[in-house]
């Protein structure tokens, strides 16, 4: 494996391009072949600066260390690179490990089709077909025809409806009164029920009935 070396404004020295082949090549054996490598040494100020870029068939890396002496940042950056090969590894492993759900009963048996399902026509009925009757019609088996049945019910006891019983003052006109009047009385006093009698001496009974109208009774 070739390392691609660039430096800018620094010189590398033989000892740290060994150091970086070997430290390549530790990677390597954790995040796989490596089909390129390129190292770039640089200063900034007072901080010596250097990028390592790796390229393998499936992961790409990219690390970056800084110190005043380039020793120390080779080692910061080759120690990052590692880092991340590690992580890739570990992740790789991880999806090995999961478990394949496996197909329960129900999907691996065929499906059948509705046809199977329909029960044969008994045999009377083919013979039936031949005489000239219409054959009877093949229905799913444990299915029923379902037909609509009215339930009627009564109750066990009629309900017996108590009368309401008035006093004498709330349902007799003690003066007498002409019809209007009674029909203005009982609207105004808010009575069902009057009994009264006109100029004549006539006795009547006017009473609301159950649709709100008002209905009047000549008793004779």
């Amino acid at each position: 494996m070739e390392v691609e070396f660039t430096a800018r404004q620094v010189r590398i020295s033989k000892v740290l391009k060994a150091g970086a082949e070997e430290g390549i090549e530790r990677i390597a054996l954790v995040l796989g072949r490596i089909t390129s490598a390129a190292l770039t040494f640089r200063a900034e100020r007072h901080l010596q600066i250097v990028e390592i870029s790796l390229q393998s068939r499936l992961h790409s890396i990219v690390a970056r260390g800084e110190s005043p002496s380039q020793e120390t940042a080779l080692r910061e950056a080759l120690a990052h690179a590692e880092h991340q090969a590690q992580r890739f590894r570990d992740r790789g492993r991880t999806r090995k490990r999961l478990p394949k759900v496996a197909p329960t009963a129900e999907a691996r048996a065929p499906r059948k089709t509705s046809r199977s399902r329909l029960e044969r026509v008994p045999e009377p009925a083919e013979s039936a077909e031949g005489n000239g009757h219409r054959p009877a019609i093949a229905r799913p088996p444990g299915r029923q025809t379902k037909a609509a049945i009215t339930v009627h019910s009564f109750p066990g006891k009629p309900a017996v409806v108590e009368p309401h019983i008035l006093s004498a003052h709330e349902a007799l006109a003690i003066r007498p009164m002409t019809i209007e009047e009674a029909v203005k009385e009982a609207e105004f006093r808010d009575r069902d029920l009057l009994v009264f009698r006109n100029m004549a001496g006539d006795l009547f009974v006017l009473h609301r009935r159950r649709d709100g109208k008002m209905e009047l009774v000549e008793v004779p």
